[in-house]
C-alpha cells in the first residue's frame, strides 16, 4: 500500500483481527507514491523512477500470485514489476486493476496504461465496458 495511505492500513488491520485462523499470516508493505494529490506532473516522472527502484525489490522477491489493485498512479511500479516477472518466466503473476467508481466516462490514466497488460480490469459502471471491451463490469462494489 501507499506509505501515506494511513486508512487502508487501519481498514487491513481491522479486517485481520477478525480472522481467527492459526496459521493465518499476513504482512503489509508501504511503498512511496508515484504522485501525491496536486503534485506537479513534470515532477511525478521522478516520484515514479523512486517507486519503482522501491517496488522492483519487494514484487521481486515477495513473488506474489497476484496483485489487486485500484490506483492511483501508486499501482504502477508494483504491476510492472509483476509484468516483468510474467514475460521473464520467473512466476505467473497475475494483475487485477479495479476502476474507481467515479470513473463513469472514461479510465483513469492508471487504467489505461495497464488495460494493455493487467489480465484484469474491473469497472464499476457498464458505460465503461462498452467503451472499452477489455474491460468487465462488475457492478459497484463500495
Amino acid at each position: 500500500m501507499a506509505s501515506s495511505d494511513s486508512m487502508s492500513e487501519y481498514k487491513i488491520r481491522e479486517l485481520e483481527q477478525g480472522i481467527t485462523e492459526s496459521k493465518h499470516t499476513y504482512t503489509i508493505t508501504k511503498v512511496p507514491r508515484s504522485r501525491e494529490v496536486r503534485q506537479a506532473w513534470f515532477t511525478t516522472v521522478f516520484t515514479t523512477l523512486y517507486a519503482a527502484l522501491y517496488s522492483f525489490p519487494v514484487v521481486f522477491k515477495s513473488r506474489p500470485d497476484l496483485i489487486l489493485c485500484n490506483g492511483p498512479g501508486t499501482c504502477i511500479p508494483l504491476c510492472v514489476a509483476g509484468f516483468i516477472l510474467r514475460v521473464l518466466g520467473v512466476k505467473q503473476v497475475q494483475i487485477v486493476y479495479v476502476e474507481s467508481m467515479c470513473r463513469v466516462e472514461t479510465l483513469s490514466l492508471s487504467a489505461k496504461i495497464l488495460y494493455y497488460f493487467a489480465d484484469h480490469l474491473l469497472v464499476q459502471w457498464p458505460s465503461l465496458q462498452h467503451k472499452y471491451p477489455r474491460t468487465r463490469y462488475i457492478g459497484r462494489i463500495v
